[in-house]
């Protein structure tokens, strides 16, 4: 057995032991990389930790450092209050202002961890409070993201007509943003059908509360009530005793709850406007937040998803480990070798498909992308439509919760809800594996 297909083989063991362990992902990746690099691809120690993604890391952990600071001091229930109190009881409206909401960062340039880590900490705590599904509400927030990932000015549009052109092709810059764009709005349909959308119209009232204090009980006026609570409902109408709204924290306007959204807008500004690094802008603002504010601040570091970080982390060190040892290369080799270049276009944006799931989308086209030239230059395979196809099924993957985006929204998620979204996102994920690269093909490569 070749060592390319003992680095493949060992990555499906690795899926297979987390589906049916109760084994975190990412940490068995690590040990695979460990493995494999020392037995088969005979690299040293610092070498196999070169793929660790301390960039990766850095972002996971300072955006959900942040973001567990405005939680705990009430800056998160404040906004979604606001933001519940703009939307009223049109709950049905949420998810489509979510998604186009999340394509503006991206068409205007930011790269999708930027935008949907502003977003995802609003959004989840959002859904939650007008009892829409999550995996729809996280899924919106990504695709819209995704929506705009090949706007002419964006990276991933920069690196996808940059390739191109030095690789002699002729450039689509519009028609690959017009049509990335549609089939998100798209998938966006199907995501709303498919997680409840339509539910949400039925419903007469949101799930908004408004309360008023008296002497012996707190009257609470909505739907629903907070989790915990010993309350009793008569109709739409639900009591609360004084100890408990005592133990409720104010949802109102304070110095801390305004210091730290203007520290948030100011990690927005700098991240998606300046271009500084998004992880360590949010590590900066968090750190001085706990210090001005501490006894506010307390529990943040709780917040903080570490079993999503090891998760994201580990995949990636060993996705690093396959491209570094040329497996990936030579997976795209075989495929574009293949004497029916109209077929071989299929096998490639399955393989693109299949490893930017778990690898960065820009590594991947910038590495395929070439791959492709001698299929191209056949003339049996249009560059518009291949390129188009490539680009989408490169990217709708990213919906998968070993990808930026996606771990990125996951480790915003409840931890009681964490692993819904985490099978709802391997599912959807599944799909556009499956799918992304067979629809692509046939609507833009078999027409063009």
């Amino acid at each position: 057995m070749s060592a390319h297909l003992i680095a493949i083989v060992t990555l499906l063991v690795i899926f297979a032991l987390g589906t049916l362990r109760p084994v975190n992902l990412g940490a068995l990746a690590l040990v695979a990389t460990f493995v494999v690099g020392k037995a088969i691809a005979g690299e040293d120690t610092r070498t196999i930790l070169s793929g660790f993604p301390p960039d990766l890391f850095v972002l996971l952990f300072g955006v959900t450092y942040l973001f567990g600071i405005a939680s705990v001091n009430g800056t998160i229930e404040w906004l979604v209050n606001s933001l519940a109190r703009l939307v009223g009881d049109r709950a049905t409206m949420i998810p489509w202002v979510m998604f186009f909401v999340a394509a503006i960062p991206t068409t205007a340039g930011a790269l999708g961890p930027a935008a949907v880590a502003m977003l995802a900490p609003i959004a989840l705590p959002l859904a939650k409070k007008y009892d829409i599904n999550l995996r729809l509400m996280g899924l919106m927030v990504m695709h819209g993201s995704c929506a705009g990932n090949f706007s002419p000015v964006n990276a991933l549009a920069v690196i996808v007509n940059g390739t191109v052109q030095r690789n002699g092709l002729p450039t689509f810059p519009l028609a690959l943003f017009a049509a990335n764009f549609g089939y998100n709005i798209v998938l966006g349909v199907a995501i709303y059908l498919a997680f409840g959308g339509l539910e949400l119209r039925s419903r007469k009232q949101g799930r908004t509360s408004v309360t008023v204090a008296v002497p012996e009980e707190e009257i609470v006026v909505g739907s629903s009530t907070r989790s915990g609570q010993r309350s009793k409902s008569i109709g739409e109408v639900s009591t609360t005793t004084p100890a408990e709204v005592q133990s409720q924290p104010s949802t109102g306007v304070s110095i801390v709850r305004v210091v730290t959204l203007t520290g948030l807008i100011a990690v927005a500004i700098g991240a998606l406007v300046f271009g500084f690094d998004l992880g360590m802008l949010s590590i900066a603002c968090a750190v001085s937040l706990h210090l001005l504010f501490p006894s506010t601040s307390k529990g943040a570091l709780s917040k903080v998803s570490w079993s999503t970080v090891v998760l994201i982390c580990g995949i990636v060190t060993y996705m690093t480990l396959l491209q570094r040892t040329g497996t990936i290369t030579i997976v795209g080799n075989s495929v574009a070798g293949l004497h029916s270049p109209v077929f071989g276009a299929l096998l490639i944006c399955a393989t693109a498909a299949l490893t930017s799931a778990f690898a960065s989308s820009a590594g991947i086209l910038g590495a395929l992308i070439p791959l492709s030239v001698p299929l191209l230059r056949t003339g049996e395979v249009g560059v518009a439509g291949f390129i188009i196809a490539l680009a989408i099924s490169t990217t709708v993957v990213d919906s998968t919760p070993f990808s930026n985006v996606g771990a990125v929204v996951l480790g915003n998620c409840p931890e009681t809800d964490y692993e819904g979204l985490y099978n709802g996102m391997i599912l959807w994920g599944f799909i556009m594996v499956l799918t992304a690269p067979v629809a692509t093909w046939l609507l833009f490569v078999l027409t063009t």
